[in-house]
């Protein structure tokens, strides 16, 4: 499994820097893609940041089975944020639809190689992850900051 979230997570990530090489994010001192997977952040990692995709792993199922393997899916949560660019956050919503621009441009095409990425260079396994595309849950406002957040959900598939 952990193939193919790696493999999920690093196309998304590639995709990203190639349409928008602005959105980046520093974690740890090291300059990245603005998209992160929330379990490979450090367990007293700070306030979460605005205009970056997180990323979570849901449920597990099997899809269907055979003599010698098993399809299976993931449910995957991308959570992001925008409290505008400017200090009066009236451009928070234009900031908002173009995350949800960026996201839906990285999700496709909804496949890509699995690859063993715990060896370099990372060796091809000879399947694909396929997913699809995000569905948007309705954009929810917080008192509290003026902050517009979104979540979208999807599924990965895998053998």
């Amino acid at each position: 499994m952990q193939f193919a979230k790696d493999s999920f997570f690093l196309a998304l990530q590639e995709r990203l820097a190639a349409i928008n090489p602005a959105r980046t994010v520093t974690l740890n001192g090291a300059t990245v893609p603005a998209i992160v997977v929330t379990e490979n952040l450090p367990p007293r990692f700070q306030e979460r940041l605005a205009n970056t995709f997180y990323i979570e792993w849901g449920t597990a199922e099997v899809v269907s089975t055979w003599d010698g393997g098993a399809i299976l899916s993931l449910e995957v949560e991308i959570s992001y944020f925008s409290c505008g660019s400017v200090e009066s956050m009236v451009d928070r919503g234009r900031l908002l639809g173009q995350l949800d621009s960026e996201l839906l441009s990285i999700c496709q095409p909804a496949n890509t190689e699995k690859r063993d990425y715990t060896q370099s260079p990372s060796a091809d396994l000879g399947t694909r992850v396929s997913w699809n595309l995000p569905s948007f849950k309705a954009e929810a406002e917080e008192e509290a900051n003026g902050r517009v957040e979104r979540m979208a959900t999807m599924r990965i598939f895998f053998f």
